[in-house]
């Protein structure tokens, strides 16, 4: 498998830009590299940056931001990228777009401590909600359509860890990634992230919030946690079955479907 730093590209103003090459199917294939990106939000991307992922080949952009947030922070991307709008959630539920906002902290509920749970909430909303499902059957369309040589598809949120976090998780399980490796590359958002979220907790701290539950609750809202994929995977097992159903049945991916994707994306 690919060491995380090789996984992790180095933007210069690119946060939690990730290769999901490199990984191995349960039957021994491998997910190709530079087919296929996972990332937070594209808005502050420099021209060095553009330049980076045209010259990666990147032709389609799948953004399931909310329109909130992209009318907030519009991507940047080079010429030629088809852009695609899937929001997962009508607003962004998960509010770190509003974490990422110069001087926010998410008042959630009335209760500014409450980031742990209120993210649990919204693990449960990304498997049972509507738009998400509509949102994640449209990712699969384009992934589909990602079939040109030397030509990859980037997916992303605000912060590239919830929304874009199981983006990843039904991608890789479509193509028979073993759930552990699944695991390891949703949990890999921490370390992905971990400057930007030191540097944001910093930033905080200098505008005077010293509260310890304040800030823990904005740490929960920025990074990753196992119990927020173990709430979805447990959502998924009790209202749909398995995954592979959930795959099936709500998110409507046939099984040639399946077959095509593991033509374009494993070797």
């Amino acid at each position: 498998m690919a060491n995380d730093n090789e996984r992790v590209l180095n933007l210069e103003k690119g946060v939690n830009f990730r290769e999901l090459g490199g990984y191995k199917t349960s039957d021994g294939k491998t997910v190709k590299y530079h087919k296929i990106l996972r990332s937070a939000g594209l808005a502050d991307l420099t021209d060095d940056d553009l330049k980076f992922l045209k010259d990666y080949g990147l032709k389609i952009d799948v953004d399931f931001r909310s329109k909130q947030e992209v009318d907030k922070k519009p991507d940047k991307r080079p010429s030629g990228v088809r852009y695609v709008w899937a929001p997962v959630f009508e607003e962004d539920e998960t509010k770190s777009s509003e974490v990422q906002s110069e001087g926010y902290i998410p008042e959630i509920d009335g209760d500014p401590t409450d980031g742990y749970a209120h993210m649990i909430d919204v693990y449960r909303d990304i498997i049972t909600g509507a738009s998400a499902k509509a949102a994640y059957r449209k990712f699969f369309n384009q992934l589909l359509l990602n079939t040109g040589k030397d030509e990859s598809l980037i997916f992303h949120c605000s912060a590239g860890k919830d929304r874009t976090g199981m983006g990843a998780v039904f991608f890789l399980q479509a193509l028979g990634v073993p759930f552990e490796t699944i695991k390891e590359d949703y949990l890999l958002t921490n370390k992905a992230n971990k400057e930007y979220v030191t540097d944001l907790l910093s930033m905080l701290k200098e505008k005077g919030y010293t509260d310890p539950d304040v800030l823990s609750s904005v740490h929960d809202l920025m990074t990753v946690h196992t119990n927020y994929l173990a709430t979805a995977m447990r959502t998924i097992d009790k209202e749909y079955g398995n995954i592979d159903k959930y795959i099936k049945n709500e998110l409507k991916v046939t099984d040639s479907e399946i077959n095509t994707l593991k033509k374009i994306y494993l070797e």
